[in-house]
């Protein structure tokens, strides 16, 4: 059997999956990088695992079409009446007959066209099915990377809030400071215990996600990755990503294919008109009186198309290929039309995050360190160091989220051009 162009390109995926992870399997307690993640996702993903005997399945459907109508083989033996024996009038007779059907209108070929196309079908939707799993492990494993950054800003933040309340606590003591500007600090502090609480249920969250996707079990312990968010040094072009999408994306070929599969549907349908004939071989032998005979007869028989001519089928077939017609159609203006989306979202997310560098990040981290620095000295009030400590939070943090941003829109892109596997 001829391997399909579209199981070529999904073998030639899981193998480049697979080789991201080349080396020893990962323990579960070692971190892991992101095609680290998405080779073990490949591997032990069960929605995965199961799409793939869509496949075996298909191909099982090829053979059965390739096979010819079995003969049939007839075999009766007649015995008469034990009185119609002795008046010397009736023989013992013995039947063997064989029948075949002949299949007119190529029915056997184009069954077998029809259920390749279909393997094809299957092998480039298991392939749409693995692009659409590396883009949701490769955004959980940025949602996991963006939950770790949040979380450890928050706890820096917190760190600084009670660095600054050890401080206030020996002021108080020496009478440098009133109790009700320590109760106002260790107030502050505590809404940071509670951001760090928050953070680290959204980093848990993320694990779990992230857990699942890759095939762990509940009971495989702490999931924890390595690596920094994705950034491109160099910019991305619309006009290239559209074409990449319209010629590799997997769902788009698989409907190609399908469309493929509905002509040749089309034509075993038509073929499924014709009426096929019916050969038959007979031998008889007779015994009776001493004596013995031998006939031999050969028949032909094939229905008459008067009424059912396949029709119905005929016409539906037309029907489906037009619809296909019209799916494909729609299916290639939903893609530009999600190229758009997320390359809309890759430019925004791009200009803040370069924005946020330049301008914002280092003159929010200064401006704290400063109050900090200040209010230790009694210069600035607590009011004006944590306005500052919630700006500089503020700040990171939507510089981590559009970090994150960015690199979920460098994998949407990747995923929306047809890439499979990193």
């Amino acid at each position: 059997m001829t391997r399909t162009k579209g199981g070529l390109l999904l073998a030639a995926g899981i193998v480049v999956a697979r080789a991201a992870s080349a080396g020893q399997p990962v323990p579960p307690s070692a971190p892991i990088t992101i095609n680290q993640a998405v080779a073990e996702a490949l591997d032990h993903n069960l929605s995965l695992l199961a799409e793939r005997y869509n496949v075996t399945v298909a191909a099982a459907a090829v053979v059965t079409a390739g096979l010819r109508p079995n003969p049939v083989i007839t075999v009766s033996a007649m015995r008469p009446d034990r009185d119609l024996v002795e008046s010397g009038v009736a023989v013992d007779e013995g039947v063997v007959r064989t029948d075949y059907v002949v299949e007119r209108g190529a029915k056997r070929e184009r069954r077998v066209d029809q259920a390749k196309l279909a393997q094809s079908v299957a092998e480039l939707q298991l392939l749409d099915t693995t692009r659409r799993l590396v883009l949701d492990v490769r955004t959980a494993f940025a949602d996991v990377q963006l939950a770790k950054l949040n979380l450890a800003l928050a706890r820096e933040n917190l760190a600084a809030l009670n660095n600054v309340v050890s401080i206030n606590v020996e002021r108080v003591r020496t009478g440098d400071l009133s109790q009700v500007e320590l109760s106002r600090s260790r107030l502050a502090a505590l809404q940071f215990e509670n951001d760090v609480e928050q953070q680290t249920a959204k980093l848990a969250v993320a694990r779990s996600r992230l857990s699942t996707l890759i095939g762990r079990g509940p009971n495989a312990g702490t999931l924890d990755v390595i690596g920094d968010l994705r950034r491109d040094a160099d910019p991305l072009v619309r006009a290239e990503l559209q074409v990449r999408a319209l010629e590799s994306r997997p769902d788009l070929r698989a409907a190609k294919s399908e469309q493929a599969r509905s002509v040749a549907d089309l034509r075993l349908q038509l073929a499924n008109g014709k009426v096929d004939y019916t050969i038959s071989g007979e031998y008889h032998r007779q015994e009776g009186g001493g004596l013995r005979g031998n006939d031999y007869g050969a028949y032909f028989s094939a229905p008459l198309p008067i009424f059912n001519r396949n029709q119905g089928e005929i016409a539906r077939a037309q029907v489906q290929q037009q619809q296909l017609d019209t799916k494909t159609k729609a299916l290639e203006a939903g893609i530009e039309a999600e190229l758009d989306e997320a390359f809309t979202e890759y430019t925004s997310s791009r200009r803040v995050v370069e924005r946020i560098e330049t301008g914002m990040l280092t003159q929010a981290r200064d401006v704290r360190a400063t109050m900090e620095y200040s209010y230790r000295r009694g210069e600035a009030s607590l009011v004006e160091f944590l306005d500052a400590v919630r700006a500089f939070n503020d700040t990171a943090r939507s510089y981590n989220e559009a970090r994150a941003d960015y690199a979920r829109s460098l994998y949407s892109l990747d995923a929306i051009s047809g890439q499979v596997t990193p």
